[in-house]
């Protein structure tokens, strides 16, 4: 197998693991009762600690490298509270109060987010491309989130905010801690970034008080979103990035809101209209523009 079709399959692989997460959190809220305020700090707690036990066999000591100078603890904070954790806590609320297509629909605004603030802070217009890509982001999210009616939301506002602030959080962590990248690990980011994140949100939340008591298959779901949404995900789609680039990781990468809209459109009865379908194509074709830019930095994809 070349390395072109491996980078493909592990980029659609984490793009589906992604999806298959989302899906799994909206069972969790529709089928076994569970609120994000319970489910994210528990989530990332335990993705946390599996991820810091493997790079203390794998790092050693120096898996407390990106705490010794305070330039990077101060960068480390930022990615790992504002943008990775936040987004993965307005990402599962968006998914509660909506549907997991939808929720992975929004964070995908991403992109776009990025480039405008690229243009802003290169001080340049944006390209006759970059303007259809973002005209085609806004397109596909009205669509998705009125279905054509000026007057009806299909998706709350409270749904469609947080998603918007998903996609944001994620600009963040993306734009962010550049030269924190360059000198760790990503393994050694994620492990810090999560627990520094179940922290917070365990004391903003309190999780405990939601007297939250799952059955086997409440077990399973928390052991899914954790395994194959944190665990299983981000290595694979990292992986295949170093094997075709971050431009096609982004394409490839849209197989995690078409995985969740499908999924949970077939086993969670989520409603998935033409307009929808519209929005998502929209959606996708921003993602090729934005994609095919010969810039030399180009947006990740969101990390879900």
């Amino acid at each position: 197998m070349t390395n072109q079709l491996k980078g493909a399959a592990l980029t659609l692989i984490g793009g589906m693991c992604w999806g298959i997460s989302g899906s799994v959190g909206q069972y969790l809220f529709t089928r076994q009762g569970m609120d994000s305020r319970w489910l994210v700090p528990v989530r990332l707690g335990l993705a946390g600690i599996i991820l810091l036990i493997y790079g203390i066999i794998r790092f050693r000591g120096s898996v407390l490298d990106p705490w010794k100078n305070r330039y990077d603890r101060r960068d480390l904070i930022i990615y790992g509270v504002v943008g990775v954790s936040s987004s993965q806590f307005l990402y599962f609320l968006t998914i509660q109060l909506s549907t997991a297509g939808t929720g992975t629909i929004l964070q995908d605004l991403s992109p776009v987010i990025i480039l405008s603030l690229s243009c802003i802070v290169a001080r340049r217009v944006p390209t006759a491309r970059e303007i259809i890509a973002i005209f085609l982001a806004l397109a596909g999210v009205f669509l998705i989130v009125t279905h054509g009616s000026l007057t009806n939301l299909n998706v709350s506002a409270a749904a469609l905010a947080s998603g918007v602030l998903s996609a944001v959080c994620v600009t963040i962590y993306n734009m962010e801690p550049v030269h924190l990248l360059s000198k760790f690990s990503v393994m050694q980011l994620q492990s810090w970034a999560f627990l520094m994140g179940s922290a917070l949100f365990s004391l903003m939340f309190r999780p405990w008080r939601f007297h939250c008591v799952p059955d086997a298959a409440g077990w399973l779901g928390i052991a899914a979103v954790v395994l194959i949404g944190n665990v299983a995900a981000f290595p694979c789609y990292l992986k295949g990035v170093t094997y075709i680039g971050p431009e096609r990781g982004i394409l490839y990468g849209f197989s995690e809101p078409v995985t969740a809209a499908i999924l949970s459109t077939l086993f969670l009865g989520s409603p998935f209209t033409p307009w929808d379908a519209v929005g998502f194509g929209a959606v996708f074709a921003m993602m090729m523009l934005i994609s095919v830019r010969r810039q030399p930095k180009t947006p990740r994809p969101a990390v879900s």
